[in-house]
């Protein structure tokens, strides 16, 4: 027995012996012979590895028969064969494959060296850069063309995307996003640690696949998929605050009772207190942020598997967003010749709003914490838990009144997916199916409670409840054939699709709740009213794509979609397109510019159409029908028309051209994309007035055209390579827009109405959207203390003929600078962004100027005119609620020009691949911080602001807008 343990003993060990590792050094460098840092060095198959340090050397145990693989961004993979080496040295060559880059397209891919449109790409490594809540946020100062700005510093509020331009005044011109393969409207919840790729489709004829839905432009949005790889999980997590980048100053209760007596409002003797309401309103926010992922699959199934939370507070209460996520990525080799996955992401969402863009007496936070008199607390001293009211205007609350006096909260719960199956019918011959669908139900609810705020008691409590349920679904086939014949290659697709969508919806308002009770439901209240509403609309398309190219140097490229929508009684449209290419690089001439690796010339031309913005019963005449007495059901029900119904009309077409080249220099480290373009719409949609004694005042109809053309550009640059590795990625767009026609009327007025009552924005032939409408301010006057303003009409008074355009909100450029720097295990990203021409509109500072009632007021009146002969730039107190001073003019208007740091982020890391550690593969950490530096004129409060962004007329505009903040974030992100 001893002897046959000693046998079995001696029989590991020596096996033991045979599969020992050895312990392997080696060096890795460039072709130059410098060595690398950074570079991965894995057993094939296993979590064995090791990094190379600041000289490039390493080290790893291995066993014989092992095979290391050498892998580092931008530099070609190697795999050696361990035998029993004692060193190894190796060399790494740069990778010259970026041309061979896949880049997603309309219902396909293609390599980036054969691409004849103008396509914009932000991959997975630009996004995981820094810490995102909107997958939008991506895109800004990322991609030339592509336009991204934050409306407001809200949380929950999605970003302002406009790619080449606005083209419509009120059918929409936001693009059309496509999530794996399910076209959407809206990507606020899409987490961004979920996206592999962003292709933006900038030109027609990219875009013009997706027909009457792509005049905007069209994101398509690849998520994250498996890989045929061991399992690997991945936990990433943030947590951040936030402030208010500037504040602005006004009076102290001093300088305020100053002010009330010149214009004539008496206070009560003991109003002395003071109450910093910038303090009250202005906080700390806080952010954070946990995802935890599981990739991997083999060669027959492949799934990514991510959930998330992210939860963002801002600086002004009670302003929330939270966000659940969940996505299941699945692919299955089900045959050689059939593959059959699915992508499915589950959200649930929640939103706190704080009130802003409205003056302090409906309901604007913001613009309350300006105006309201410094003199008041925050509750009355009577011990009764009442908010303290505006003794001048008893309707109006104060800032913490409006933030905490309400009960309120929104609940989305939104899904998106599809299932797909793809087969090869012959070699060469490829036939998809997908099935989509996208359904969303959405709950608002509002309580404001009969006893704490002045228009709570008014009204003896207010309850609100809003319910909308949104489903659609989408199927889509396509066929696509390629082949190739020698020099010749040839990709055709033909597909068709098929969308349908349907949204129930209902409001419910009561008020006069019981008084003695603390039930908040809407049963309780004594008066309620309400409105249902059901609307479907529909779209049918059939389309194809054929493109040629002769030896990767000619190309030619043709598309054409056919759509049916059924919110027009013109039901069907052709939207066609072509494109062009010419691998210059490619000829005999140019084989004498070295320096030139790779350049293409490429141009095209395209229609597309902009349904999404119409509404779904345009074409009829509209009826509201209501009850003449919402608390008497017996009533009977009053009918009244809305709109005028408008058989002919048609969906906005815009006609785009294009040519533009790609350059790769120097070994690939210089790269250069351009593009020049130019846009017309036609069929703009309108509302044109009625005379006063039509039973309707508006009808929609074409009545317009509206141009874009521009130039934009980006360059990327490799500018060191060595221990330091430092790149570079600027990019720059130039964009003209213009109304050139108008029918029925030269002017619309749009916009909205400030303190006096008088319209801000135009539209109007020969001036681009945006325009800001008013009067040429020639400042104050010496002997009198008011505005001038200059009499254009030259008939010696002044009216509202003086009028004029007095600015414009569109930039003349925008441009986005991204530097980062390798070294060793650290990386240091520096992201600006910013605006270049673009005017303001400050409509906030006509209620801290005016000086025409009781609401307090900046600073800046401390400098006011108070004697004749007195030189300044603030005209006297005037009160009595005299707007004459405020009038719309050149003087509310500011240079909005900015150039920002918008994000910094130090990141290290900490394990890379370390053998001594089996369970953590990869961790590093980093600090980011967000909007640190603003250079910029504007005197409000931040100069990315747009009150109305979502209404082209209105862009530009600040009235009380939540202000963006400096945010400091700090991360982690570890791969297990």
């Amino acid at each position: 027995m001893n002897k046959l343990i000693t046998f079995i003993l001696f029989s590991f060990i020596t096996v033991a012996g045979f599969a020992q590792a050895n312990l392997l050094s080696g060096n890795v460098s460039d072709a130059s012979g410098q060595g690398m840092p950074g570079v991965t060095v894995l057993v094939k198959g296993t979590n064995n590895g090791s990094i190379t340090d600041l000289d490039g050397n390493f080290q790893i145990n291995v066993t014989s028969g092992n095979v290391l693989q050498f892998s580092y961004l931008g530099y070609e993979s190697q795999e050696i064969i361990f035998s029993n080496q004692t060193s190894l040295k190796i060399v790494m060559k740069e990778e010259l494959t970026v041309l061979n880059e896949v880049v997603v397209i309309g219902y396909g891919v293609q390599k980036k060296k054969d691409i004849t449109t103008a396509v914009s790409v932000v991959d997975e490594k630009a996004i995981r850069d820094r810490p995102m809540i909107s997958a939008a946020e991506a895109l800004q100062g990322k991609a030339a063309g592509v336009q991204v700005s934050s409306p407001s510093g809200k949380p929950g509020v999605g970003l302002s995307v406009r790619v080449r331009g606005a083209t419509s005044v009120i059918a929409g011109n936001e693009p059309l996003y496509v999530i794996d393969g399910v076209p959407s409207t809206d990507i606020q919840g899409l987490n961004p640690n979920d996206i592999a790729s962003m292709s933006v489709l900038k030109d027609a004829s990219s875009a013009s696949i997706y027909g009457a839905r792509a005049a905007n432009g069209v994101v398509i949005i690849s998520t994250k998929r498996g890989k045929d790889a061991a399992p690997s999980i991945s936990f990433n997590s943030y947590f951040g605050f936030s402030q208010l980048r500037k504040p602005i100053e006004v009076l102290n209760t001093k300088e305020y009772r100053k002010l009330m007596s010149e214009i004539g409002v008496s206070l009560d003797p003991s109003a002395t207190g003071y109450t910093n309401w910038n303090d009250k309103t202005f906080g700390t926010g806080q952010s954070q942020a946990y995802q935890i992922s599981i990739t991997g699959g083999n060669e027959k199934s492949k799934y990514f598997i991510s959930t998330g939370y992210l939860s963002d507070a801002g600086i002004v209460a009670p302003a929330k967003f939270d966000r659940y996520t969940v996505r299941v990525n699945i692919d299955n080799q089900i045959k050689p010749w059939l593959k059959m996955g699915t992508s499915l992401n589950v959200l649930h969402l929640k939103k706190k709003d704080t009130p802003d863009n409205a003056s302090s007496g409906r309901g604007g936070v913001i613009m309350s914490a300006l105006n309201t008199p410094p003199f008041l607390g925050v509750y009355k001293k009577d011990g009764s838990g009442w908010y303290d009211p505006n003794p001048f205007q008893p309707s109006w609350e104060n800032p913490v009144a409006y933030m905490e006096g309400a009960e309120q909260q929104a609940v989305d719960d939104h899904m998106i997916g599809n299932i797909y199956l793809e087969g090869i019918i012959v070699k060469g011959l490829v036939f998809n199916t997908r099935l989509g669908t996208e359904v969303n139900f959405h709950q608002w609810e509002y309580y404001l409670d009969p006893f704490k705020t002045n228009y709570g008691r008014h009204l003896h409590g207010i309850g609100r409840a809003d319910k909308t349920n949104y489903t659609s679904w989408m199927w889509e086939n396509t066929l696509t054939y390629t082949k190739s014949l020698g020099k010749h290659n040839l990709t055709a697709m033909a597909g068709s699709s098929i969308q349908k969508a349907e949204t129930r919806n209902s409001f419910l308002e009561g008020n006069d709740f019981p008084e003695n009770t603390s039930v908040t439901t809407l049963n309780a209240a004594n008066v309620i009213t309400g409105y249902t509403g059901f609307e479907h609309w529909a779209i049918a398309s059939f389309f194809g794509r054929a493109t040629y190219d002769f030896n990767s140097k000619y190309y030619l490229s043709a598309t054409i979609r056919e759509d049916g929508s059924s919110k027009l009684n013109h039901h069907w449209g052709t939207m066609p397109s072509f494109s062009v290419g010419w691998r210059v690089s490619s000829e005999s001439f140019m084989k004498s510019l070295t320096f030139i690796d790779d350049m293409k010339i490429r141009g095209g031309w395209g229609k597309n159409g902009n349904q999404e913005g119409i509404q779904n019963y345009t074409r009829y005449g509209l009826v509201e029908y209501f009850r003449r007495t919402p608390t008497d059901p017996l009533s009977g029900p009053n009918a009244v028309w809305t709109t005028y119904g408008n058989p002919d009309l048609k969906w906005e077409t815009t006609a785009q051209s294009d040519i533009g080249f790609d350059l790769y220099m120097f070994n690939y480290r210089l790269t250069v994309n351009f593009d020049a373009y130019y846009k017309k719409t036609t069929n703009v949609l309108l509302p044109v007035k009625w005379p006063s004694t039509a039973p309707v005042i508006y009808m929609q109809t074409n009545a317009g055209t509206i141009a874009n053309k521009g130039i934009e550009f980006n360059i990327s640059s490799v500018n060191l390579d060595k221990k330091l590795r430092w790149t570079t990625d600027f990019n720059m767009s130039f964009n003209k827009n213009e109304v050139l026609k108008l029918i029925y009327t030269k002017v619309y007025f749009e916009g909205a109405t400030y303190s006096n009552n008088s319209l801000a924005s135009t539209v109007k032939v020969g001036m681009p959207l945006g325009s800001f409408f008013g009067y040429v301010s020639e400042g104050v006057d010496p002997e009198t203390g008011d505005i001038k303003y200059k009499d254009l009409n030259n008939n010696g008074i002044f009216d509202t003929g003086d009028r004029t355009i007095i600015g414009n909100a569109q930039p003349k450029f925008t441009f986005g600078l991204t530097n980062t720097l390798s070294y060793g295990r650290f990386d240091l990203n520096i992201f600006l962004q910013g605006s270049y021409g673009n005017d303001i509109f400050n409509a906030t500072r006509m209620d801290l100027v005016g000086m025409f009632d009781s609401k307090n007021q900046s600073v800046d009146v401390l400098r006011r005119w108070t004697s004749p002969g007195q030189i300044t730039d603030i005209p006297r107190a005037v009160g009595g609620g005299n707007t004459d001073n405020v009038r719309n003019s050149s003087r509310f208007i500011e240079d909005g020009s900015y150039l920002r740091l918008k994000a910094l982020t130090l990141s290290y890391k900490a394990i890379e691949n370390n053998p001594h550690l089996k369970a953590i593969k990869k961790l590093s950490v980093y600090v980011t911080g967000q909007n640190l530096l603003t250079l910029t004129k504007y005197s409000g409060f931040d100069p990315e602001v747009s009150a109305y962004n979502n209404i082209a007329t209105e862009m530009g505009i600040d009235y009380g807008t939540y202000p963006q903040s400096i945010t400091m974030i700090v991360g982690l992100n570890v791969e297990f």
